[in-house]
């Protein structure tokens, strides 16, 4: 792994108003974040767990992340995916030689199947956000950030699960910084944020964003714990901001991003008042857009 870029591009800064650095997570082996958890928890495999395979649940990024590090590690895997999943990240895992099988109406129906495979199978699961080893991989990103700009004073990123918003919490705080860590989620999946800003945590009944990376209807111990207390705030996106998000990633930075990857872009304008004068912090945390979400997101703009 290299550390990806963080760079500063004049356009966004331009079409923004703000001072805005994007971290790259794109630039990554397998095109997100994911693949830095990946390698941080197959590398923590028992010998009897490698001998067994492992097994997971993912739309994809987190697929991926896990069958390349299983490739490498050469330990048996198993992806399962929703029906209808992104063709284009179902094919990555299968050339990274994971088995994808199809379940499920969403993420979570996916998630349950998977479980259920894991005890009947006696596979090691590899849930996608309550692995302490998932978080310190992921984590490492963030340090990266800081490593390189020591004093941003706000960091933006996308939540899922959350292992990625989680990983920024950790290091900022063990590095005792005050940058203030806000999460940003979609309106179409927004049980994080409801549980976050409510009283108790809440599921959702149905999915309707077309990112994959923010599609979950439910929250997870580990990172909901932690981020209950160490986020700052977390702001939702409908699907034309999230679209938006993904025109504004090509046309001002002239990357690729997929609708979680380009949520913190968005997310920026949508805070631009708030984070007028600021030091901005987004993360680009992927860029495995189907072509065809793609062709439709481009049409419409």
């Amino acid at each position: 792994m290299r550390p990806t870029p963080l760079l500063r591009h004049p356009l966004l800064d331009a079409e923004t108003g703000l001072e805005i650095w994007v971290k790259h997570e794109n630039h990554n082996p397998t095109g997100a974040f994911k693949v830095r958890g990946g390698l941080s928890l197959v590398a923590s495999l028992t010998e009897a767990e490698r001998a067994r395979g492992v097994i997971t649940a993912s739309t994809g990024n987190h697929g991926q992340s896990v069958s390349l590090a299983a490739r490498r590690a050469g330990v048996p895997c198993t992806v399962v995916v929703p029906e209808g999943n992104n063709p284009e990240k179902n094919a990555a895992m299968r050339a990274f030689g994971a088995t994808v099988v199809e379940h499920g109406a969403d993420f979570d129906e996916s998630r349950e199947h998977c479980e259920r495979q894991a005890a009947e199978r006696g596979l090691r699961y590899v849930h996608s956000a309550n692995e302490p080893h998932l978080l310190a991989g992921v984590g490492t990103y963030a340090l990266e950030v800081f490593e390189e700009l020591p004093d941003p004073d706000v960091l933006l990123v996308p939540v899922g699960g959350g292992s990625g918003a989680a990983g920024c919490c950790i290091v900022r705080t063990g590095l005792g910084k005050a940058t203030r860590v806000i999460g940003v989620q979609a309106e179409e999946a927004d049980a994080f944020a409801r549980s976050w800003h409510g009283p108790e945590r809440v599921a959702a009944d149905r999915i309707g964003t077309f990112a994959e990376g923010l599609a979950t209807r439910v929250t997870f111990d580990l990172t909901f714990d932690l981020l209950k207390t160490e986020l700052e705030d977390v702001v939702t996106l409908t699907e034309e901001e999230l679209e938006e998000g993904v025109r504004l990633a090509l046309r001002a930075t002239h990357n690729l991003a997929e609708g979680a990857g380009a949520a913190s872009l968005v997310a920026a304008v949508k805070l631009r008042d708030r984070l007028e004068g600021k030091k901005v912090v987004c993360i680009l945390s992927g860029g495995n857009l189907d072509t065809a979400v793609l062709r439709r997101i481009l049409a419409a703009g």
